[in-house]
C-alpha cells in the first residue's frame, strides 16, 4: 500500500478512516471537517508533494444507505505515486464541502462539475456556478440517483426553458467574443452587451 497511508494516520489519527487497495489504486477516506488540512499537508510535506490535481468527481450509488462520495485524485509528478482521496457525505444531509481551488487552481472548473451534476457546494470556491446546464436550470442535479432518466420536466418545458434563457444576462462580453458568438447575436442582444446588463448568478439552489 502506498506509504502515504501509514504518514497520514500518524499526522491525522482519527480524521483518517478506512484505506484499501484496489486495482492497484490506493483509496484513503477522510474526516469532511478536515479536508483542507489534509490536502494541504499532502501537498506542501516534501516526503509526499502531491501537486497535480488529476481529477475531482463524485459518486452515488444504487444502494440508499451508502454515502455519497466525493473523490480527488491526486499525483506526485517527482514521485510519479498516485493517491486517491474520498470523503463521504450523507445524501440527505448537508452538501458542503470546502474548495480545494486555493491548493490547486485546477480545481475551478472539476468542483464547478460536481456541483452542477451532483448538488455538492463547495464553500470558498471563487465562481460557484453550473458549467453543463444553463444557470437558471431548475430540475434539479442530473447524476444524482433520484433524477428521473426524461429530466422532472417534459419535453415541451425544456424547450421552452432552453428558448427563454438569456445568455447575454449570464456571460460576459469578453465569454461570448471568445466563443466567436457576438456577431451572431440579434442588435437588442449587442446592445444589451455594449451597455454591459448582467445579471447576478445565483450560487445555489
Amino acid at each position: 500500500m502506498n506509504s502515504s497511508v501509514e504518514a497520514l494516520r500518524a499526522t491525522f489519527g482519527s480524521a483518517i478512516g478506512r484505506a484499501i487497495e484496489s486495482c492497484g489504486d490506493t483509496i484513503v477516506y477522510i474526516d469532511p471537517a478536515k479536508l483542507p488540512e489534509v490536502m494541504r499537508w499532502l501537498r506542501d510535506t516534501p516526503e509526499q508533494h502531491y501537486d497535480y490535481l488529476v481529477d475531482v468527481t463524485a459518486v452515488e450509488y444504487r444502494d440508499r444507505e451508502r454515502p455519497l462520495e466525493v473523490v480527488y485524485n491526486l499525483r506526485s509528478l517527482a514521485r510519479r505515486t498516485d493517491l486517491r482521496i474520498k470523503v463521504e457525505l450523507d445524501p440527505q444531509g448537508d452538501l458542503t464541502l470546502d474548495s480545494v481551488v486555493p491548493l490547486w487552481r485546477g480545481a475551478d472548473w472539476l468542483e464547478r462539475e460536481v456541483y452542477d451534476m451532483f448538488g455538492i457546494t463547495f464553500r470558498g470556491h471563487p465562481d460557484l456556478r453550473r458549467i453543463l446546464m444553463w444557470d437558471t436550470y431548475a430540475e434539479g442535479y442530473p447524476l444524482r440517483k433520484d433524477f428521473p432518466l426524461r429530466g422532472r420536466f417534459s419535453r415541451a418545458e425544456q424547450v421552452r426553458q432552453a428558448l427563454a434563457a438569456n445568455p447575454e444576462a449570464h456571460y460576459s462580453m469578453e465569454e461570448l467574443s471568445i466563443a466567436q458568438a457576438y456577431d451572431e447575436l440579434p442588435p437588442d442582444m449587442q446592445e444589451r452587451l455594449r451597455r454591459g446588463e448582467r445579471a447576478k448568478i445565483p450560487y445555489s439552489e
